[in-house]
C-alpha cells in the first residue's frame, strides 16, 4: 500500500488541473514540429453504424483503428490522473480502479449521445439518410452521462463508495477549460483575416448584451425565485455565456459546489436543442435580407458551442439560399457562420474575466473574513487558477496565429487533438457529478424552479436581446457577393 505523499509535496485539484491540461496542449502542439504524439486519441463522430463511430484524430494512426485507439487514450489517462492522484495524496490503486469504471461508462455514454438518431443536427441528416432525429448534437453524450450518474449514485450506492477516489467532478472540469483555451484560440485565430469592423462589432455586441443578461437573470433569480447567490451566480453566467464552462469557471470563483453549475449547464444543454430547432428559421423568414444580423443572433442567443455553430451553419445554408432566391444574390459562403462564431469566441473568453470580478467581489464585499480589509493574497487564494491555463492556451495559440499565420492549418489540427480530451474530461465531469449527487435533496433546493427561471429569460428576454444588439451592431453590413 502507498504512503500518502508528505504535505508539502501535495498539490490542490486547481492547480493539477493547470498542469494536465497544460501537459495535454503541448503534446498536441508538438505535431506542428512534426512530432505527432496524441494523434492515437480516440475520437467519436455521429454514427448510424457502430462500426465506423471510433477512430484515431490522426490518419497517420488510422492502422490502429476504434478499438486501438480507446485503449490507448484510456490508459494514457489512467497514468496521468494517477500522477494526479499520488500527488493530490490520494490512494492510487482506489483511484486507478475507480477511474476505470468512471471512465467506461462514461464513455458509453458519450458513444450513445453521438448516435445519428439523437445527435445529427438538420444540416446533416440528409447524409446519414435519415428524415429525424433528436437533433441534441453529440453534447446529448453530457446529459445522458448525467442521468447514468444519478442512477448509480442514488440506486447503487454500494458501487458509488467503491470508487470514491475517482470521483473528481472539479479536476476534470478544469482540466477540460484548460485545453478548452486552445481549442477557442484557434478559431479566433482563424478569424484574424476577418474584416476588422466584424469582429469589433462582435466584441462590442457580446459585452452588452453580457452585462444586460447577467445582471437580469440574477435579479430575477435573486428576488423573484427566491434562489441564493450559489445558485444564482452559475444560472445567470450559464444562460448569459455559454453553459458547462462559464457556470462552472464563475461557481469556482464563488465556492459553489460542483453540482450546481453542472446542474445549471444539463438546462442550458437541453434548451439549445429547442433554439436550435427554431432560431435559424426565424432568421430565415425576418432576417434573410440582414445575413449578419442573423449570424450575430445565433453566437448571441444559442447557449453552448455545439449547438451555436450548428445553428450558424444552418442560417447560411438557409439565408443563402433565401437570398438567391428572392433577389438572385449568392453571398460567399462561411461569413454568416463566421459572425457566429466569432460572437461566440468572444462570448467565451469573457469568461475568465468574469470569473476575476466574481472572485474579487466575494472576496472584498460578499464572504470577506472577520469584517477586515481583503489582502490580495485572499483575492488570489479565492480565484480559480485553472483559468490562467485557459488564458495561457488562448493567448499562446493566438500568438502562433498572428506571427504565422501559414501555420493556422495545422495549429488546427493540433488543437483538434488536444480538443477531443476536452470532449472527454466534460463527459466525466457530468458523469462523476450525478454519481456524487443525491436526487431528492437537489429537487428540493429547487432544480424545477431552476427550469422556469430559464425558460423565463430565454424566452423573455434573451432571445429578443439578442437580436437587438445584433441588429444594432450589425445592420447593413452584407457577406461579400460570390
Amino acid at each position: 500500500m502507498m504512503h500518502p505523499m508528505p504535505a508539502r509535496l501535495k498539490l490542490t485539484e486547481d492547480w493539477f488541473a493547470v498542469v494536465a491540461g497544460l501537459s495535454i496542449f503541448a503534446l498536441a502542439l508538438a505535431s506542428m514540429a512534426g512530432a505527432d504524439l496524441l494523434g492515437w486519441a480516440v475520437t467519436t463522430s455521429v454514427w448510424m453504424d457502430p462500426a465506423k463511430a471510433l477512430a484515431p484524430v490522426s490518419k497517420a494512426f488510422a492502422g490502429i483503428k476504434g478499438a486501438g485507439a480507446f485503449a490507448a487514450t484510456f490508459f494514457f489517462l489512467l497514468a496521468l490522473l494517477s500522477i494526479g492522484a499520488r500527488l493530490l495524496g490520494l490512494e492510487v490503486r482506489r483511484f486507478a480502479g475507480g477511474f476505470a469504471a468512471v471512465f467506461l461508462i462514461s464513455y458509453l455514454c458519450w458513444f450513445l449521445g453521438s448516435w445519428a438518431r439523437i445527435a445529427a443536427t438538420p444540416d446533416k441528416l440528409k447524409g446519414f439518410g435519415l428524415s429525424w432525429s433528436l437533433n441534441l448534437t453529440n453534447e446529448a453524450g453530457y446529459i445522458l452521462a448525467l442521468v447514468a450518474g444519478l442512477v448509480v449514485g442514488n440506486f447503487f450506492p454500494g458501487f458509488a463508495a467503491s470508487w470514491k477516489e475517482a470521483l473528481r467532478p472539479e479536476m476534470y472540469i478544469k482540466t477540460a477549460i484548460v485545453i478548452l483555451g486552445g481549442y477557442l484560440g484557434v478559431t479566433a485565430a482563424e478569424q484574424v483575416g476577418l474584416a476588422t469592423s466584424v469582429m469589433f462589432r462582435g466584441l462590442c455586441a457580446i459585452v452588452e448584451a453580457y452585462l444586460i443578461y447577467w445582471a437580469l437573470v440574477y435579479f430575477i433569480a435573486r428576488k423573484y425565485f427566491k434562489f441564493s447567490r450559489e445558485w444564482s451566480v452559475p444560472l445567470a453566467s450559464g444562460i448569459s455565456i455559454c453553459g458547462v464552462s462559464a457556470a462552472i469557471a464563475t461557481g469556482s470563483a464563488i465556492k459553489a459546489r460542483p453540482v450546481v453549475p453542472v446542474m445549471v449547464s444539463s438546462l442550458v444543454v437541453i434548451f439549445a436543442v429547442i433554439e436550435l430547432l427554431l432560431l435559424p428559421f426565424l432568421a430565415q423568414s425576418f432576417l434573410w435580407h440582414e445575413p449578419m444580423v442573423a449570424g450575430a443572433w445565433m453566437g448571441l442567443a444559442v447557449k453552448t458551442d455545439g449547438a451555436a455553430v450548428a445553428s450558424g451553419a444552418i442560417t447560411e445554408s438557409l439565408i443563402v439560399a433565401k437570398s438567391l432566391e428572392m433577389q438572385g444574390i449568392r453571398f460567399q459562403p462561411g461569413w454568416i457562420l463566421a459572425t457566429t462564431t466569432t460572437v461566440k469566441v468572444f462570448i467565451d473568453v469573457f469568461i475568465a474575466v468574469w470569473a476575476f470580478i466574481l472572485a474579487w467581489i466575494w472576496a472584498r464585499k460578499i464572504e470577506p473574513r472577520d469584517g477586515e480589509n481583503v489582502s490580495a493574497a485572499q483575492i488570489w487564494q479565492r480565484f480559480p487558477k485553472f483559468i490562467l491555463g485557459y488564458l495561457a492556451t488562448f493567448a499562446i495559440v493566438v500568438a502562433i496565429g498572428a506571427l504565422a499565420p501559414a501555420a493556422v492549418p495545422k495549429l488546427k489540427s493540433a488543437m483538434g487533438q488536444a480538443n477531443v480530451f476536452r470532449g472527454i474530461f466534460f463527459v466525466l465531469t457530468f458523469f462523476t457529478i450525478g454519481v456524487i449527487s443525491n436526487f431528492k435533496k437537489l429537487w428540493a433546493e429547487g432544480i424545477g424552479r431552476l427550469a422556469a427561471v430559464y425558460v423565463l429569460c430565454l424566452f423573455g428576454f434573451i432571445i429578443w436581446i439578442g437580436l437587438l444588439i445584433s441588429w444594432l451592431f450589425f445592420h447593413g453590413v452584407k457577406p461579400p457577393v460570390a
